[in-house]
């Protein structure tokens, strides 16, 4: 028998809980998952061309929000960054975190990245941290170049290989699929898997609904 999947709704949001997580969690793949579109279509999600670099860059139209009781803890990252520091992971502790995973040749990067950093700017200040993931991008100074262009001002771990990318649930991270952002809530659990590149219409208010949640 097949296991269950996802509950559908007839909204822009996928809800992913209980069964379907664990299933998610045991190995499926993020296509599988897909999303819901407002006219209630199925849109699967980071179906785009695969690129020299092994990496899918495509688009999504649909996040997956987990129920509370549900969501998985994220890994705890810590590497270098961009300009060859260490990225230290406890300064994220006990803030909302938004997770954006980019490469400077990715075209729809460059599509999400001013709203990404104007997000940035305007959350700050509400406890809210962003962190980027440079995945396979060897050359720093092209991510860097990515960074001034765009104005970006929260900082990005260094990861050409991917490696950190297959920590996270491959149902909720497709390690090939980018762009790809993650809400992270106050207790490091992930909150929400958006696929392809996002708009500050649609990240602003999953933002603002997981930084409303207590903190307990």
């Amino acid at each position: 028998m097949r296991p269950a999947g996802p509950r559908r709704v007839t909204m822009r949001i996928t809800v992913l809980a209980g069964a379907a997580l664990a299933a998610a969690v045991a190995g499926c793949v993020f296509a599988a998952v897909g999303t819901v579109a407002a006219d209630g279509s199925r849109a699967e999600a980071a179906a785009g061309p695969v690129t020299a670099m092994g990496a899918v860059v495509g688009t999504s139209d649909g996040a997956t929000v987990i129920d509370p009781a549900d969501r998985p803890a994220a890994p705890v990252l810590a590497g270098d960054g961009l300009d060859g520091k260490p990225v230290r992971p406890e300064d994220l502790r006990g803030h909302v975190v938004v997770l954006n995973v980019w490469a400077s040749w990715c075209g729809p990067c460059r599509a999400e990245a001013d709203d990404l950093a104007r997000l940035d700017r305007l959350n700050r200040d509400r406890g809210v941290r962003f962190l980027g993931i440079n995945t396979r991008d060897p050359d720093r100074a092209a991510a860097r170049s990515f960074v001034r262009a765009h104005g970006i001002g929260f900082p990005s771990l260094h990861d050409p290989a991917g490696e950190l990318l297959l920590r996270f649930p491959p149902a909720l991270l497709n390690p090939r699929a980018i762009p790809s952002t993650l809400v992270i809530d106050r207790r490091g659990r992930i909150a929400v898997s958006i696929g392809g590149p996002v708009a500050e219409e649609e990240l602003g208010p999953l933002l603002s609904r997981v930084m409303e949640e207590e903190a307990s």
